[in-house]
C-alpha cells in the first residue's frame, strides 16, 4: 500500500484507472456524485476497485449532510446540515446529542449498504460570523465543547453503523476568511484564542480514528505553511497541544489553496506529518505524479493507518424505518425531512 488516497474520474472503473490501482496501490478510494448513478452501478463501482487492488481497502464519502452530500435523492434521503443539530442542542442538551447520535446511525445504514466504510465527517469547524461561508451551517456552532458534544455523537452513532470517522478540518477551517478549493487562507488570530477555541473543539474528538487537515496558515504558529504541509502545525498543535494520535490525512491536495506540482504537495504534506495525502479529482495524470512520489505506508503512518482500519466493526442492528420516524420527531422545528425520506 502507499501513502494515498485515490478518486476515480466516472461510475465505472476504466481499464486505464484499473490498471492504476493494481500497480500504484493507494490505500483507499474516495467516491463523489460523478461516480455515483444508483445503489447497484455504485456497489459495482467498489466491488471493482476492491477487487483491483487485492484487499478489503477503505472506501471514503463525505457525507456529512446539508449541502455536502454526495449520496443524495432519489436513491438515498437527504440529511440536515450540521446547523440544525447545533441548534437542537441549544434548545436541548439530550436531543441534540440524540439526533446527531441518530443521524449518524442512519446514514452509516446507507454508506454501509453499497460498501462505503469511511465517512469524512463530522466538521468540528467553529461557526465565525466573519469568516468565509464555506463553512458556515456545516459548522455545529460556536461553542467548543458544544461543537465537541455533537460531532462525537455523530462519529459514534457512523462507528455503531459500521462506518469510521473522519473528524475535519484539524485543528480548525472555521475562522478562514476564503474558500481553500480556490486559495490560501490566512488565520491571524493569537495563539491563546486558538488555543480556547477552535483547537478545543478538536481536543474533545482527539480518541476518533482518523482526521483531516486544514488547507489554512496559522500567522501565531506558522507563517509560511498551511496546516497540511506545516510540520509545526502537525507536532506542535495536531500531535501536541490537541493530543490527536489517530491516523492524519490531508484534505484533498488538488484543492486551490495549496501550491507547487501535485509531486510537490505529496512531498511536502507527508514531510509536515500526514499519514496518507488525499487527491480527489480523478484526473489520471495527476494521480499518477501523487502516486510517483507517496511512499509505502509503513513505520508509524502504517501502524496509524492499520489501528484506524481495526476499528471497523459489523454494523449494529437498527429498524431504518423506526429510526427515521424517531429522527425526524427529534428535529421537528428545527429541520423538516425532504424529498426521498421516510
Amino acid at each position: 500500500m502507499r501513502a494515498f488516497i485515490t478518486g476515480l474520474a466516472g461510475p465505472a472503473l476504466t481499464e486505464a484507472e484499473r490498471s492504476f490501482v493494481r500497480e500504484a496501490q493507494p490505500w483507499g478510494l474516495i467516491v463523489f456524485k460523478r461516480n455515483i448513478v444508483d445503489h447497484d452501478a455504485l456497489c459495482r463501482l467498489i466491488a471493482d476497485f476492491r477487487s483491483a487492488v487485492g484487499r478489503d481497502a477503505p472506501v471514503l464519502v463525505d457525507q456529512e449532510g446539508g449541502r455536502v452530500q454526495r449520496l443524495g435523492p432519489p436513491h438515498w434521503p437527504l440529511y440536515p446540515p450540521a446547523a440544525a443539530y447545533g441548534r437542537l442542542y441549544e434548545r436541548d442538551r439530550g436531543d441534540g446529542v440524540a439526533a446527531a447520535a441518530l443521524g449518524g446511525r442512519l446514514i452509516a445504514a446507507d454508506l454501509s449498504g453499497v460498501g462505503i466504510d469511511v465517512d469524512c465527517a463530522p466538521i468540528a469547524d467553529l461557526l465565525v460570523a466573519e469568516a468565509d461561508s464555506i463553512i458556515g451551517d456545516r459548522a455545529f456552532g460556536a461553542e467548543p465543547k458544544a461543537v465537541a458534544a455533537v460531532a462525537g455523537a455523530l462519529a459514534r452513532g457512523l462507528i455503531e453503523g459500521g462506518v469510521l470517522p473522519v473528524v475535519k478540518h484539524i485543528p480548525g477551517h472555521g475562522r478562514a476568511t476564503a474558500d481553500s478549493h480556490k486559495k490560501l487562507p490566512l488565520v491571524t488570530t493569537d495563539r491563546a484564542t486558538l488555543e480556547a477555541t477552535d483547537f478545543a473543539a478538536f481536543r474533545g474528538l482527539a480518541d476518533l480514528p482518523m482526521a483531516m487537515t486544514a488547507h489554512v496558515v496559522f500567522t501565531a504558529i506558522d507563517p509560511l505553511a498551511p496546516a497540511t504541509a506545516s510540520t509545526a502545525i502537525v507536532r506542535d498543535v495536531i500531535r501536541g497541544s490537541i493530543g490527536y494520535q489517530g491516523l492524519l490525512m490531508s484534505d484533498d491536495i488538488s484543492m486551490g489553496a495549496l501550491s507547487g506540482s501535485l509531486g510537490e504537495r505529496t512531498r511536502a504534506t507527508l514531510a509536515a506529518g500526514c499519514d496518507v495525502a488525499l487527491h480527489c479529482n480523478g484526473d489520471m495524470t495527476q494521480m499518477e505524479a501523487v502516486a510517483a512520489t507517496a511512499p509505502l505506508l509503513e513505520g508509524e503512518p502504517g501502524r496509524r493507518a492499520a489501528a484506524a482500519l481495526a476499528r471497523r466493526q459489523s454494523p449494529a442492528p437498527v429498524e431504518v424505518a423506526a429510526a427515521r420516524n424517531e429522527f425526524a420527531a427529534l428535529l421537528r422545528g428545527v429541520w423538516e425531512p425532504a424529498q426521498g425520506w421516510g
